[in-house]
C-alpha cells in the first residue's frame, strides 16, 4: 500500500498493509510490555517489584483493549470495565484517576488502577505538558484530542481495612475490606491533586510504601503516551489509529476462526468453592457453555446466591475467568486485546456469587472464585475440546499475608502449586495456575525486607495425581515471624481434590498449619513472635489410566 501524508505527517488513507499491521502489532504490544517494565523496576514493595503482581495495557478512546503485557489474567480482562468507569468521568488531557471499587470497574480493593487519558501532541515527543508534580500546567491539554487511554494495575500490600495486608479472610462487606475508591482524579490537568493522595494515603499502613508504588504506575502510564507519540511521528496519525482497528479485527476474525472448528452444542458443569469465611458449607458454581458457529456464550445461572462471606466475584472477574478459557483453548500466538472478546458473551443472575450487589464482600472473589470459574468452564469445554483440556490443577491462589497491626510491615504472597496433566504431557510443578501468573517472593528478598524466615520450601512429593501423564507437584512452604503479627490465609481445595480426567487419579489437597496444628482454608488469626505458618498447596490431578505410564 503506497500511504499519502499531509503536512502534519498524517495519513489520508484509511487502509493499511499487511507488512505495517504486523510491524504496528508488535510496536503497540511493545508499548504494554514497556508500561510493565517500567511499573515494576519504579515500584518499592516486593509485591510488585519482585512478585510481579501487576497488569499494564493499552485502551483506544472507544474504551477497547488494543494491546497488552503478559502479566495477571484475572487483571487483565477485567480492565475494560475501569475504563468504561472513568470515560463516564468526562476525562481530560492530563487527568489520571485511581480506582479500587469492584463495582464501579474494579476486582477488590488491594488492586488499585490507574487510568490516564491520552493525548500526545501532534508534533510532540509524547511527554506532558508539565510534569504532574508541577504546579505550572499546561492550558493546551483541553486543545488535545483523546486518542486512547493507558491502564495499570497493582496489587498494593495493604489498603486499610480491619486486617494487615487487606485480605481477611472473615469480612462480611466491602468496608471492612479497605479503602473504597469510585473512579477519582488524582492528577487533574497535569496537577496532582495532594489532597486526594493525602486522603488515600491516611487511610492505608505502610503510606511511604504506597506512595512509591502509585508513582510506579503513574510512571508506566506516562510511558505508554510517549511512546504512543512516537509511533505517531514514525507512522503517521491516522496510520496508527487504523491500526488499532485492525488488529482488533484481525484478533477477532482468528478466535472466530477457532470457535467455529469446536463442536456446536450446549455443554454444562458444576463445582464448588469451601465455604466463604463465615461458614464452612459448599458453594456452587454452575455453568453452560454453549458454542454457535463462530460464538461462545457462557451462562452462570444455577450458581449460588451471593454469600455472607467474601467470595463474591463482580461480574467483571467471571468474564475475566472465562476469556483465559477462551485464550487457552484458542490459538495461543493470537494477539490479545478487545478482537479476542468480541465472540464471547459472559451472564450471570444479578445478586449471585459472580454478579453481587454491594455492599457484598470481595476479596476472595477475585483470587479464589476466579480460580473455581476457570475449572469450572474448562469441564464443561472438555466434551468439546478433550485434546486441549488438562486435568484440574490446584484451583487456588493459596493467598498468605501476614502483616503488623502497627502498619510497619505487611507482607503477601499466592503460593504455586501443581499444574494438571495434559493430554500429551506431565503437568509442571510448583507453579502458579489458572487466573495468576506471579512469580513468588525470593527467599533472599522476603528475609530482608519483613520480619520473617523462611523455615522450609519444597515441592510436596506424591502430591500429583497418578496417571498416563502425573499432575504437578504442589510446594511446601514455612514461614516463621519474629514479631507479633495478624496471619490471614485465603485458600481452597483443602477439602475437594482437583480432579483427574480419562481415569487419572486426583490430585492431593492441601493443608494450612500454624505452629503444627491444621486450621481452615479461610482463617485470620493474631500471632505472637515465633509462629511458624507452613502451607501445603494442593497437586494437579492425572490425565489418563495410570497403567499406561510406561515406568
Amino acid at each position: 500500500m503506497t500511504v499519502s501524508t499531509d503536512e502534519t505527517g498524517d495519513t489520508d488513507d484509511r487502509s493499511i498493509d499487511p507488512v505495517t499491521l504486523e510491524v504496528l502489532r508488535n510496536q503497540l504490544e511493545g508499548v504494554a510490555e514497556e508500561m510493565g517494565q517500567t511499573l515494576i523496576r519504579g515500584a518499592y514493595s516486593p509485591n510488585i517489584k519482585e512478585r510481579r503482581d501487576c497488569s499494564t495495557a493499552l485502551f483506544d478512546a472507544d474504551g477497547r483493549m488494543i494491546a497488552q503485557a503478559e502479566h495477571i489474567p484475572v487483571h487483565l480482562g477485567a480492565m475494560p470495565a475501569a475504563v468504561d468507569a472513568v470515560r463516564e468521568c468526562d476525562p481530560e488531557p492530563g487527568d489520571v484517576f485511581v480506582l479500587n471499587d469492584p463495582f464501579t470497574g474494579g476486582t477488590h480493593l488491594p488492586d488499585v488502577t490507574m487510568v490516564s487519558p491520552l493525548a500526545p501532541g501532534r508534533q510532540g515527543d509524547g511527554r506532558s505538558d508539565g510534569d504532574a508534580n508541577d504546579d505550572d500546567g499546561d492550558s493546551d491539554r483541553s486543545d488535545r484530542e483523546i486518542v486512547g487511554y493507558a491502564v495499570s494495575r497493582a496489587h498494593h500490600a495493604d489498603v486499610g481495612g480491619m486486617t494487615p495486608g487487606s485480605m481477611p479472610a472473615g469480612s462480611r462487606e466491602i468496608h471492612q475490606e479497605g479503602l473504597r475508591l469510585p473512579p477519582t482524579r488524582l492528577v487533574a490537568g497535569g496537577r496532582l491533586r495532594d489532597d486526594v493522595r493525602s486522603l488515600l494515603l491516611a487511610n492505608v499502613r505502610n503510606p511511604r510504601e504506597r506512595r512509591a508504588d502509585l508513582r510506579a504506575q503513574q510512571a508506566a502510564n506516562e510511558r505508554a503516551e510517549s511512546r504512543l507519540a512516537d509511533l505517531f511521528a514514525e507512522h503517521g496519525r491516522e496510520i496508527v489509529r487504523t491500526g488499532f482497528d485492525a488488529v482488533i479485527e484481525y484478533s477477532r476474525e482468528r478466535v472466530e476462526r477457532e470457535i467455529e472448528a469446536l463442536p456446536d452444542g450446549s455443554y454444562e458443569a458444576t463445582d464448588v468453592l469451601e465455604g466463604d469465611g463465615v461458614t464452612d458449607e459448599d458453594v456452587e458454581i454452575a455453568a453452560t457453555v454453549t458454542i454457535d458457529g463462530p460464538r461462545i456464550d457462557v451462562d452462570f445461572s444455577g450458581t449460588a446466591p451471593q454469600v455472607a462471606g467474601n467470595l463474591n466475584a463482580p461480574l467483571a472477574v467471571a468474564k475475566s475467568a472465562v476469556y483465559f478459557v477462551v485464550r487457552c483453548l484458542t490459538d495461543p500466538e493470537i494477539p490479545p486485546n478487545h478482537g479476542c472478546y468480541e465472540p464471547v458473551t459472559v451472564s450471570a443472575p444479578e445478586g449471585s456469587l459472580l454478579d453481587p450487589r454491594p455492599p457484598a464482600a470481595v476479596v476472595g472473589g477475585n483470587v479464589e472464585t476466579s480460580q473455581r470459574v476457570t475449572d469450572v468452564v474448562f469441564t464443561a469445554l472438555a466434551t468439546a475440546a478433550p485434546e486441549r483440556v488438562p486435568a484440574q490443577g490446584q484451583g487456588t491462589m493459596n493467598n498468605l499475608t501476614i502483616g503488623a497491626r502497627d502498619g510497619s510491615f505487611t507482607y503477601y504472597e499466592t503460593i504455586g502449586g501443581g499444574f494438571g496433566a495434559r493430554p500429551d504431557r506431565d503437568g509442571m510443578d510448583g507453579v502458579q495456575v489458572g487466573m495468576t501468573n506471579t512469580l513468588n517472593t525470593p527467599i533472599e528478598s522476603l528475609e530482608t525486607e519483613y520480619p520473617l524466615r523462611v523455615a522450609r520450601y519444597a515441592l510436596r512429593e506424591g502430591s500429583g495425581g497418578r496417571g498416563r501423564f502425573r499432575g504437578g507437584l504442589g510446594l511446601e512452604r514455612s514461614v516463621t515471624v519474629e514479631t507479633d503479627a495478624t496471619v490471614s490465609l485465603l485458600t481452597e481445595r483443602r477439602r475437594h481434590t482437583p480432579k483427574g480426567v480419562a481415569g487419572g487419579e486426583d490430585g492431593a489437597t492441601g493443608e494450612n498449619v500454624i505452629d503444627g496444628e491444621s486450621v481452615p482454608a479461610k482463617t485470620t488469626v493474631d500471632v505472637p513472635a515465633g509462629t511458624t505458618i507452613t502451607v501445603r498447596t494442593p497437586g494437579g490431578g492425572g490425565h489418563g489410566d495410570p497403567h499406561e505410564r510406561g515406568e
